[in-house]
C-alpha cells in the first residue's frame, strides 16, 4: 500500500491507497495454470468401433471354422462353448490359433461381466498367440 499526500481538507495527514497490481498478476499466473492443467485430468478411454462391413466375417455355427473367446458374467470362460479355467486358458488357445492361418479370436462377454474379466480373458488370448481379436456386436447363436 502506497501513501499519498492529501489535500487541504484533510489536515495534512497521509490517506492509503491499495496496489492491486500484485493481485492481479498473481490471479493471471493461476489462470494460465488451471488452463494447462484442466486437459490433463480429463481422463478418457477412446474406442473406435469398425463399422458394420463384410471386412471381418463373422463366425459361423460349424465349430471348427472359428475361434470363439466368450466371458460369463459370473467369471466363468468358455472357448468355443468348452468351459476353461483361466490357467488353461493360455495353452488352448496358443494351440488352436496356431493350427489357423488368420490367427482370429472372436471375442463375446455377457452383459453385467466385470470389466477386469473381459480385459483379462483377452489379454491372456493375445499372449496366446491371437493377433486379432474381434468383439462380436451381435449374438452368435449356437
Amino acid at each position: 500500500m502506497g501513501m499519498a499526500a492529501a489535500g487541504d481538507d484533510k489536515k495534512g495527514r497521509a490517506t492509503p491507497q491499495m496496489n492491486v497490481t500484485p493481485l492481479v498478476d498473481v490471479v493471471l499466473v493461476l489462470l494460465i495454470i488451471f488452463m494447462v492443467v484442466t486437459p490433463l485430468l480429463s481422463k478418457t478411454f477412446a474406442l473406435n468401433l469398425p463399422k458394420k462391413d463384410d471386412a471381418v466375417a463373422p463366425p459361423s455355427n460349424a465349430p471348427n471354422d472359428s475361434l470363439v473367446l466368450t466371458v460369463r458374467k459370473d467369471g466363468r470362460i468358455f472357448v468355443n462353448q468348452t468351459e476353461l479355467d483361466k490357467a488353461e486358458l493360455g495353452d488352448r488357445v496358443r494351440r488352436l490359433v496356431a493350427a489357423r492361418s488368420d490367427k482370429v479370436v472372436y471375442f463375446d462377454a455377457e452383459d453385467g461381466t466385470p470389466y477386469a474379466n473381459a480385459v483379462e480373458a483377452m489379454d491372456i488370448a493375445r499372449g496366446g498367440g491371437a493377433t486379432t481379436i474381434a468383439i462380436l456386436t451381435e449374438k452368435v447363436t449356437p
